[in-house]
């Protein structure tokens, strides 16, 4: 009935939990970033450690790895950036007066949000401050960035002349129940999405739609257009806290502290399936090859066909919540407050996943119902054939 869902190899390096996982953009490695303080470098081609940042004075809340450079933040206030082969802490950037939540790298530009109610600009070079933006009257808790060139046409673009020595723009989530959109340059608010009355928790930009999406503890997603601050859509059919969102294809997926996965048509704002089965929070989401790969507060990391809904297998063995995961090479890597990172085999599912295809359409075809084995102690999960 499927397989066991052990794990390749349990990775327990760290001395406290992990709270984010990052992956490099050429996959040839991982970061990890613990409350133990450091951060640690794995290789994908041997899911060996070789690199150990320590440095830090408090937990590290977020980090994100380049192919030659490392970032960690920390409740420290600060943020470091480190030599990948060397392991070498090569700036600190300094300036918050609170703990730093999150951070953003893009071009040459590193971006911070925290809990002193701002975020900031930095040159990932100069381990300088380029810009604070301050106007939120809560802690920054997401960032997302875009330039104009990707969303304004020329003549729109020609009404902006004080910012058209740099086009970039910040978008930044608070818990003060708002979005705001600020010009890189200036540090100046261009604009201010109210209509949340919860604090925002994710963000989602699709700059070629002018889209932006927010996910809030007010239980809704919302749709905004990132240029004229429109309010588009509401999904409002979640019963708790919109934790986490990916959108693949128009279509939005959206984890809960309702214990759901929802998938949204974005064009429509039709809801057209909920993934089920989870005991807890859903943490973090990430699709891959038509497979939706959850991660929970019920220490499980699940995989559902994104099509059908069906629970497809159960990752078991981490012993808290699962804070991030990640894929490559057909292998799953899930990061826990329990201060280890496993890493599972998922070529059954993802090679199942073409042999499915024609089968389901039968299934489908014929009216026939897909039953799925209850969660016990005997099976982990269960396959379609």
């Amino acid at each position: 009935m499927g397989n066991s869902g052990s794990a390749v190899k349990v990775c327990t390096d760290h001395q406290g939990g992990i709270n984010w996982l990052s992956l490099s953009p050429d996959g040839q490695r991982l970061l990890t970033g613990s409350e133990d303080g450091t951060a640690r470098l794995w290789s994908t081609a041997d899911s060996q450690c070789h690199g150990h940042f320590q440095g830090h004075e408090s937990y590290i809340t977020f980090c994100h790895l380049e192919n030659e450079a490392a970032f960690t933040c920390s409740a420290d206030h600060t943020i470091r950036k480190w030599d990948v082969v060397t392991g070498q802490c090569l700036a600190v950037y300094r300036g918050h007066t609170s703990i730093v939540n999150r951070i953003l790298v893009a071009k040459d530009y590193l971006f911070s949000g925290s809990y002193d109610r701002t975020a900031r600009c930095w040159s990932v070079d100069k381990e300088k401050q380029i810009q604070e933006f301050r106007g939120h009257r809560n802690c920054v808790l997401t960032l997302a960035h875009y330039s104009s060139r990707d969303v304004l046409e020329e003549e729109e673009e020609e009404e902006e002349e004080e910012e058209k020595v740099s086009r970039d723009l910040l978008v930044t989530g608070s818990t003060d129940c708002t979005v705001k959109v600020w010009w890189v340059s200036s540090g100046r608010c261009y604009q201010t999405l109210l209509g949340h009355t919860g604090a925002v928790l994710c963000l989602i930009l699709d700059a070629p739609n002018r889209e932006l999406f927010s996910g809030s503890t007010d239980y809704t997603i919302r749709t905004w257009n990132i240029v004229t601050g429109e309010q588009l859509k509401v999904f409002k059919e979640h019963q708790g806290s919109v934790i986490c969102l990916e959108l693949v294809n128009r279509h939005l997926y959206s984890g809960s502290a309702d214990r759901t996965v929802k998938c949204w048509f974005v064009d429509t704002g039709e809801r057209i399936q909920t993934y089920k089965a989870h005991k807890h929070s859903v943490s973090t989401l990430k699709y891959h090859a038509g497979i939706l790969f959850t991660g929970s507060g019920d220490a499980c990391a699940r995989a559902f066909n994104s099509r059908s809904g069906v629970l497809q297998k159960i990752f078991r063995g981490h012993k808290f919540i699962i804070n991030c995961i990640q894929i490559h090479n057909e292998l799953l890597y899930t990061a826990s407050h329990d201060g280890t990172l496993r890493i599972w085999d998922i070529r059954g599912i993802l090679q199942g996943r073409g042999s499915q295809k024609g089968s389901l359409s039968r299934l489908f075809n014929n009216k026939v119902g897909c039953m799925v084995q209850q969660e016990n102690g005997e099976h982990e999960a269960v396959e379609l054939m």
